[in-house]
């Protein structure tokens, strides 16, 4: 599959004391690209409602690498860095870009599905795993166990 780029839309309110991008806004973005990715794919929140699953995170973290500050352009992709072959788990991995191709960080989160109904991990429907199967794939991408 094609990349998939994410344009952010900087807002003051994502500005800490030191005038730079709040570490936390990071984690946020992430989350927003992947569920944008995930819409376009057709496997919207409501979707998730309906197959009675969602997807969760065990572990998030960041690589920060250039300070991002109001003024800069800001997009963030995603690629699918490591998954089950049934896609019961995965690691995604973020990269984002500071004015076009600077990395100013490194996101990468770790995850599953849940059964909404049963509150226990899954292995998600078809066109839950189609959709992940479609995902950009990193260059280091590996097969989980």
């Amino acid at each position: 599959m094609d990349n998939f780029l994410l344009p952010i839309q900087l807002r003051w309110a994502d500005i800490d004391a030191n005038f730079h991008v709040r570490h936390a806004v990071y984690y946020d973005w992430g989350a927003m690209c992947r569920m944008e990715f995930l819409r376009a794919k057709g496997l919207s929140e409501s979707v998730f409602h309906q197959l009675h699953i969602g997807p969760i995170l065990f572990r998030e973290e960041s690589r920060f690498k250039r300070e991002l500050q109001m003024g800069d352009s800001v997009s963030i992709d995603l690629q699918l860095l490591a998954a089950r072959t049934d896609f019961s788990r995965w690691t995604i991995q973020h990269q984002l870009y500071k004015n076009g191709e600077t990395i100013a960080a490194i996101l990468t989160v770790d995850g599953a599905f849940l059964d909404t109904r049963l509150r226990k991990l899954t292995v998600p429907p078809a066109m839950a795993s189609d959709t992940f199967g479609a995902m950009p794939r990193a260059e280091k991408f590996t097969w989980l166990n």
